[in-house]
């Protein structure tokens, strides 16, 4: 079954119309997430945890996708939103050029870790319009200890440079809703052990300061977070805030904030 434990086959864990993504990505009408089961990441503070590390879904096919995809679009969806579709690209390929001589022609988000092969990568040049990947970690130690890969920020790095060659910055339309581009997600971690201020200062001086970014607040201890003291906890106020103002200091111009709650 492999690390993925997809096998030779896929399996779809949801599929709706779902509107708590970031605003220009969910806008008033809805993203169409398809969630795929498993992943190719092991977070040990994974949220979604019985989908990614349990994998819980139905089994698949290509014909199903494309016509979820379709039905998803029939519905006024404002793009067709992949979810951690990393480990089943063979035949996420074959869905969307099938569906797109159906009639296919919502945006599509790639919504992934930013554990990402470049040979995957260019296999999804010019199906993609909107990328949008997580910056976890800039330190190795980390991504080791919390999601099970000892070379994240290299591979992730290499990864969000080839995203952004291929869709540039985050375009938004009169209605405020997302049309291409890339827009990075990273979540901030309790005591800093994601190490924010260095994902951040690489997007401002290696991709562009026009690159959308969501600081995201929501962590929560999920999953075997328990066995992780220094994780077992929310974050503070004092964290984002900090995380945030370093943001604006290095001159990062766009991006989605959140209030602690």
């Amino acid at each position: 079954m492999g690390y993925c434990r997809t096998g030779n086959g896929f399996a779809i864990s949801s599929f709706n119309l779902h509107h708590g993504e970031e605003p220009p990505i969910s806008g008033y009408k809805g993203s169409a997430t398809i969630f795929f089961a498993n992943c190719n990441l092991s977070c040990v503070f994974c949220q979604n945890y019985p989908i990614s590390q349990l994998g819980h879904g139905n089994k698949s096919s290509v014909e199903k996708l494309t016509l979820i995809m379709l039905d998803l679009q029939a519905k006024g969806a404002h793009n067709i939103n992949l979810v951690t579709p990393t480990h089943v690209i063979p035949w996420v390929i074959d869905a969307v050029l099938i569906a797109k001589e159906k009639g296919l022609k919502t945006p599509l988000v790639y919504n992934c870790g930013g554990y990402e092969s470049i040979v995957t990568l260019k296999l999804l040049d010019g199906l993609i319009d909107i990328y949008m990947p997580d910056a976890k970690y800039s330190d190795n130690k980390s991504s080791l200890n919390y999601s099970k890969v000892k070379d994240y920020w290299a591979v992730n790095k290499t990864a969000l440079k080839e995203m952004h060659r291929q869709v540039g910055d985050l375009k938004i339309n009169e209605d405020g809703i997302a049309t291409k581009g890339l827009l990075i997600r990273h979540l901030i971690l309790p005591g800093g052990v994601a190490g924010s201020k260095e994902v951040l200062k690489f997007i401002v001086n290696e991709l562009s300061p026009e690159v959308y970014v969501s600081l995201m607040a929501q962590y929560h201890p999920a999953h075997l977070s328990a066995e992780y003291p220094e994780v077992n906890r929310r974050i503070t106020s004092q964290e984002y805030g900090s995380t945030l103002k370093y943001a604006r200091r290095i001159g990062l111009k766009s991006g989605w904030t959140q209030e602690l709650t």
